[in-house]
């Protein structure tokens, strides 16, 4: 099943469940820009998602497993490997922090223990910014979804350039663990009723408009699921990119 047949089926399905919690005005996402004029790649700007094709080669689990992670929440119970920096330090704060949009970022000393995910990076074209594997212990839906939230990805970003998008690839393989995607209403909250999940089988790849969709992920397994986020520039060129990769064309 291709990443495009997977979200087919478990994506748009009407899902209703209780839920303790829910995001409110009060919520910090609600403050962030949902869209300027900035470019951004047509192949993502309809859905704010794009499922690509699986990534094919084998990689090591020494590349995930062997880097030194710090502690930072996102998303729930998490720790970061970041390979990409705004200064090449093992930091996983906002590029803000430094003055910077989250791109021209710098190789870490991670970076030198995962050479085929920065082959891979590096093989994308774009202007990247934050490259982190995120180690995530499992969590429920209800567990997730006290940490559903949107992304400031292009505080800083000049107008005359890229919208900052981000492109996963699972490394663990979580076929029963989902992307929860969700769109926006005009007060910047989820919309119910517009819910998607993208499974996360090992391979599965996927681009994001995370400043747009709400998303987090409910990870239903035993162990930590791992994968790499890449922070990447819309530009003509990473569109054509995509266009390359996505499962029709390739």
């Amino acid at each position: 099943m291709t990443p495009a047949d997977a979200l087919a089926r478990f994506g748009s399905q009407g899902y209703s469940f209780h839920m303790s919690f829910w995001p409110t005005k009060d919520h910090w996402s609600v403050e962030i820009p949902v869209r300027t004029n900035h470019y951004i790649c047509p192949a993502v700007e309809s859905e704010g998602f794009v499922a690509l094709a699986p990534f094919d080669q084998p990689i090591s689990a020494q590349e995930w497993e062997g880097l030194e992670y710090l502690n930072w929440k996102s998303g729930g119970d998490t720790n970061f490997a970041p390979l990409a920096s705004a200064d090449g330090q093992l930091d996983c704060r906002g590029f803000w922090d430094k003055g910077k949009t989250d791109k021209d970022a710098l190789w870490t000393s991670n970076a030198a223990l995962a050479p085929t995910l920065q082959r891979y990076v590096d093989s994308i074209g774009a202007n990247f910014g934050r490259v982190r594997i995120i180690k995530l212990e499992p969590q429920d839906r209800e567990q997730a979804l006290k940490s559903f939230h949107r992304d400031d990805n292009n505080r800083f970003n000049p107008e005359n350039e890229g919208w900052v998008l981000r492109t996963w690839i699972e490394l663990t393989d979580n076929p029963d663990s989902y992307m929860l995607l969700m769109d926006l209403d005009d007060e910047h909250l989820p919309i119910a009723e517009t819910e998607r999940r993208v499974p996360l089988s090992a391979g599965s790849r996927f681009v994001v408009d995370t400043q747009r969709l709400w998303h987090v992920v409910v990870h239903n397994g035993t162990a930590p699921r791992y994968a790499l986020i890449t922070s990447v520039e819309s530009t003509p060129h990473l569109q054509e990119w995509i266009e390359g990769q996505v499962p029709a064309l390739v």
